[in-house]
């Protein structure tokens, strides 16, 4: 199977430091193949035959010993990932104008109601559940978004963002290993 590893709260403002090279290293280290990074905020794909539960806590238990810090792990597969980046309009990016994230969920979170407690401010937000994420959008004046309200939160606490132009990039990293 054919993951991407989302790693939350690495490489923020200068905290929580973690170089690629060696979280590429570490991967390798608990047999995870074909292991590599994207961009610095912890985004790594390879393969393995395990599950998610196999691997989760292998993967946090060797970031743990390599950088001396736990770092939360979530795992998403290529068919999770092309399903997410199919339901999100091909007109939804991210850049001046508009910012699109994905919140990538925890089991915890990952029901469809979790978003009747998002703050929307009309005419900004505009708010998706897919399996396994909420896409968030905020066009016009991003500052009015209601996005700064879940900061904080339980929520806030069991998700990690990635934009939708690196969740689209991965994806297509992803599919190159297909073939």
């Amino acid at each position: 199977m054919i993951y991407v590893a989302l790693l939350r709260g690495i490489n923020v403002g200068g905290h929580r430091k973690v170089e690629m090279g060696r979280l590429k290293e570490t991967f390798s280290g608990v047999g995870c193949q074909d292991v590599s990074t994207y961009i610095n905020s912890g985004n790594v794909l390879f393969s393995d035959r395990r599950t998610p539960a196999t691997l989760v806590p292998k993967l946090v238990n060797a970031i743990a010993r390599e950088f001396g810090f736990e770092v939360p792990v979530l795992l998403r597969n290529i068919d999770e990932i092309r399903a997410l980046v199919s339901s999100v309009p091909e007109d939804w990016v991210h850049d001046r104008v508009e910012r699109t994230d994905v919140w990538f969920l925890w089991d915890e979170f990952d029901t469809p109601d979790v978003v009747e407690g998002l703050s929307q401010k009309p005419g900004v937000d505009e708010i998706r559940y897919v399996a396994g994420a909420v896409v968030w959008r905020a066009t016009g004046k991003l500052t009015s978004s209601g996005r700064a309200k879940v900061v904080g939160t339980p929520l806030y606490k069991s998700i990690t963002i990635r934009n939708i132009n690196t969740v689209r990039k991965i994806l297509t990293l992803m599919e190159e290993r297909v073939g």
